[in-house]
């Protein structure tokens, strides 16, 4: 955890800097943010021994665990000049997901878990809403909802990671994909194991693991219950 920490602080510092705005040019919607934050990522994480697997770059080094990072999640928000983005870091030993840690960069936040010892936001334990009524719930989607399914408010906030996190400590009661839209491995790992170990559950529309370093697209949706996942899940394409 503490190499995570020390990767999450010094992308931070590359960011604040405020040296890398617009678009790289190399990749649609790939910022010079992203490509800055991700060279400070790939020195600390090859520099711990791991093997990376990230938005970025893909895959780099070997070893006996791997991290899947996203170096900005959210760089829209970030480029833009909204508070709302993060470094997004999951780590993997075996294919199983062992730790996770998500910071959110405008505020400091940090959300981080270990498998089988709880999740906390900041060094405090967070735990899920446990609202089951739908029709009470906020939620939060990746992509436009073509209809309303009787959710109380929804958020399109722009970074999955921190809005997984947002499920994780009870600010949210669920967060999906909706139409077309689809998550990576670096959007969402991190996140997945906070948001597990704080009670919540998590499961993809087509059925598909979730827990995958392989630069495959997902459509997941993360909830505080069984409850509202399975409603999530039952109205199918939203």
């Amino acid at each position: 955890m503490d190499v995570l920490h020390t990767c999450a602080l010094e992308i931070d510092e590359v960011v604040r800097a405020g040296t890398h705005g617009g678009f790289s040019g190399q990749r649609e919607t790939q910022y010079h943010l992203d490509l800055a934050a991700d060279e400070v990522a790939l020195r600390v994480l090859l520099g711990a021994g791991y093997r990376v697997v990230s938005e970025e770059s893909g895959v780099t080094g070997e070893g006996s665990l791997t991290v899947v990072v996203d170096p900005i999640d959210g760089s829209t928000n970030c480029d833009h000049g909204v508070p709302f983005y993060a470094t997004s870091l999951g780590v993997l030993r075996d294919g199983e997901l062992i730790a996770g840690l998500v910071r959110n960069q405008a505020t400091g936040t940090i959300y981080e878990a270990e498998a089988g010892a709880g999740a906390t936001r900041d060094g405090t334990p967070i735990s899920v809403s446990g609202l089951t009524d739908f029709t009470k719930a906020v939620v939060a989607f990746s992509g436009l909802p073509s209809r309303h399914l009787g959710w109380s408010q929804y958020r399109a906030l722009g970074a999955a990671s921190l809005e997984i996190c947002l499920v994780a400590d009870g600010s949210l009661d669920a967060y999906s994909v909706a139409r077309r839209s689809t998550l990576n491995p670096w959007d969402y790992l991190g996140g997945l194991l906070i948001l597990r170990e704080a009670g919540g559950v998590a499961s993809d529309l087509e059925d598909r693991e979730l827990v995958t370093s392989a630069p495959e697209t997902r459509r997941p949706v993360f909830a505080a219950t069984d409850a509202l996942a399975s409603f999530l899940r039952e109205a199918g394409t939203l």
